[in-house]
């Protein structure tokens, strides 16, 4: 790997971390950052297949409260890194993605120590506020952003430290049992995911259109790209039907069509 690519690596690293945090331009989605990393490094192909099977997961991924979610930033860098210093290309995403899941929960830990750092420079600032600093203030948010960043930074610029050599090495020394298993736990995962987000989803206006959805899902002659369209045409279809619903019963009805029908039943 050139110079110019771990630099940019880092770059994107950096940016997935921040991201995790601003939730704002999303480098820390997993088909983001990994389909970055792919495109820097000459695997896109590779970046874009290990992002989507790792999105899938990360779906359901979410910090309630105080329970932290797995870090989806750290683990998309670090499998993509992984992926690319493999010299396997597509054949080595199945392996990069069984490493993905252990670093999104390693993640955490670093996570911690992050926020944990992050109150003291809440502190700060309060004390600037207090004084009327406004430049202390903005500072310390552009430092505490920044450390995001380096959150996953760091661990970027020491993977791509370790010889390629090694990595592959280290890929194919893993016994096939270990892949195979590693790769039916992370299908397991992804209906994980699916199914949280159908639970915070679930709702008597929604459910047809799931029902609908997964038996248009079962014919086998319809892509991704037919699913995704037929999905945004419903959904066109049912923002239209809500409107013209809202605009002609006036304050008869909840105004939604769905919604009324299912509660006369």
């Amino acid at each position: 790997m050139s110079i110019i690519s771990m630099v940019l690596v880092v770059v994107v690293a950096f940016l997935a971390g921040m991201g995790g945090i601003l939730d704002e331009f999303q480098f820390h989605q997993p088909l983001v950052a990994c389909t970055l990393i792919g495109l820097v490094t000459g695997n896109l192909e590779a970046g874009i297949i290990l992002g989507g099977t790792i999105q899938m997961v990360a779906l359901g991924w979410a910090n309630i409260g105080a329970a932290v979610a797995p870090d989806a930033a750290l683990a998309s860098v670090a499998s993509a890194i992984i992926l690319a210093l493999g010299g396997k290309g597509v054949a080595g995403v199945p392996a990069a993605f069984a490493v993905a899941m252990p670093l999104a929960v390693a993640g955490l830990f670093i996570t911690m120590i992050a926020r944990t750092l992050a109150v003291a420079m809440v502190h700060a600032m309060d004390r600037a506020a207090d004084n009327g600093n406004i430049r202390a203030i903005e500072m310390w948010q552009i430092a505490a952003i920044c450390m995001q960043g380096l959150r996953v930074a760091i661990p970027a610029a020491l993977l791509l430290m370790i010889p390629a050599e090694s990595v592959q090495a280290l890929l194919n020394s893993m016994p096939a049992w270990l892949n195979e298993g590693m790769s039916i736990g992370g299908g397991m995962v992804v209906a994980v995911g699916y199914a949280m987000v159908i639970n915070m989803m679930a709702s008597k206006e929604v459910w047809p259109f799931f029902m609908l959805g997964f038996v248009i899902a079962a014919i086998s002659q319809i892509t991704l790209i037919g699913l995704g369209v037929i999905g945004v045409a419903l959904a066109l279809l049912y923002i239209q039907i809500t409107k013209n619903a809202g605009s002609a019963g006036g304050n008869s009805g909840s105004g939604d069509p769905l919604g009324d029908i299912l509660n006369d039943y």
